[in-house]
Parts: C-alpha cells; structure tokens; sequence
C-alpha cells in the first residue's frame, strides 16, 4: 500500500458534508489539506479542527467553484503554499429537484455551472502541476443519479452525467502523465444537503455516510501508483 504522509490535496466543497469527511481523513493520513468552499467561517472552522488534531499544512481559499478565474486563483493560492498538488477531490457540487416546466432556467443553469463546469475548471487549474511532475490523482464525485435519469431530477441528473463523462474522457488522456482519474459515484449519502431536499434517509447505521466515501477514496489512493481503480459505485447496502 501507498503511504500518503506529506502528499497534497485540495478538496473543493470542503465546509461540510463529503467534502469535510474526506480532507479530515486526508489529514489523518498526513496529507497537507487546501479546503475549497465559499463559506469562509465553515472552512476556518474545518482548518483550525484539522491543525489541532494533526501535523499537517492547511490552506484555505474561500471561492464559488463556479467562477473560473477565482478557481485558478485558489488553486495556484494552495499550490503555492502547499508545495505542490498531488490530489484533487472535485467534490463541491449543489442540487434540486422540479420538473422541467417547473425548474428556473437560471436553477437549472446553476446546478450545470456548480456541478459540471465547476470539476473542469479545477481540474484545468490543478492538472499542469500534476503533468510538470509527472504523477497525480483526480477524484470527481459524481453520482449514480448521473447514470440514470429520473423524474424532477433532469438538471441533477445531467450535471452528475456530464461529470462521469467528463471522467471518462479525461482519464485515457493523462494517464500517460502517471496521473490517475478516478469517478466516484455515490447513491444517497446522509448529509445536510440530502436532509434539506427532503430525500430519504432512514436510519443513520443503515444509511451511507460521508466517513464511508472518504474511507473508500482513501483505500483507493493507497494503491500503487500502477493501479487505477477506474469507477468507484458505492451504494447504501439494505436502503429503507
């Protein structure tokens, strides 16, 4: 197994939920942390939990994923004060459910601006450190709701799609580079986010939790380097 003491990670939709769960397990693997997110008070908060537990580096860059130029400027921000990017968690993501007569266009746009073009534009921001030194792991986290559309979920479903393609596609054109892409397609997961769109949770021992994706991402990564798990589905196993 790959040791992960001193690599790098920025995580986007750091605050709270997977995000959260997943640069807190980082940071207990010894990995330096770059917290992405646009609550600034949540992501201060996460920081000062982080260097109060473990001895690592913590960066923060309070920006929303869906503006490409306050992107590339938080990235090369915790570029520089990490050192480098080994790891980028493309996580930061937001949803809501209608019908299509009933959905804004500017709602629907949103969830394609946050969800979609948000994952490529860190990932065009992060990649050419990752290139320059020829190693590096991409984790987008999709969602099985972009495998299979249903109904009122149009604007979801099509973001999480465009991301697993967007997966897809990036993969066979960096691993060249030593530099692996791994999709992560997680159903429900009990969070704040799930509770306040009214999806069903059930019991919490029975439902997936964000430690769950965490500690799945977190056993991937320790693979060897020669190793690319290519589609991470996790599913809650006995759903109520």
């Amino acid at each position: 197994m790959t040791d992960l003491t001193g690599k790098t990670a920025i995580v986007t939709g750091a605050g709270k939920g997977i995000g959260k769960a997943i640069a807190l397990a980082f940071a207990q693997e010894g990995v330096h942390v770059g917290l992405i997110a646009r609550d600034r008070k949540g992501l201060e908060a996460l920081a000062e939990e982080i260097s109060g537990q473990y001895k690592v580096k913590v960066g923060v860059a309070p920006v929303d994923v869906s503006d490409r130029a306050g992107v590339e400027a938080a990235v090369a921000q915790l570029a520089g004060e990490l050192g480098s990017v080994d790891i980028l968690v493309n996580n930061a993501g937001t949803a809501q459910f209608g019908s299509v007569l009933d959905m804004e266009p500017a709602e629907w746009e949103r969830m394609i601006q946050v969800n979609l073009l948000g994952t490529y534009y860190a990932t065009r921001a992060a990649l050419p450190y990752m290139v320059r030194q020829g190693s590096g792991n991409i984790i987008n986290i999709a969602s099985t709701a972009g495998e299979k559309g249903a109904a009122t979920a149009s604007a979801y479903a099509a973001s999480k799609a465009g991301v697993i393609a967007f997966t897809e596609a990036l993969m066979p054109e960096v691993r060249k580079h030593n530099v692996r892409v791994i999709l992560m397609n997680p159903s429900t997961v009990n969070t704040d986010l799930a509770t306040s769109l009214g999806l069903k949770i059930g019991e919490e021992d029975r439902m997936l939790q964000a430690e769950d994706v965490a500690q799945v991402l977190v056993a991937a990564l320790k693979l060897p380097q020669r190793a690319l798990v290519r589609n991470l589905s996790l599913l809650t196993t006995n759903p109520q």
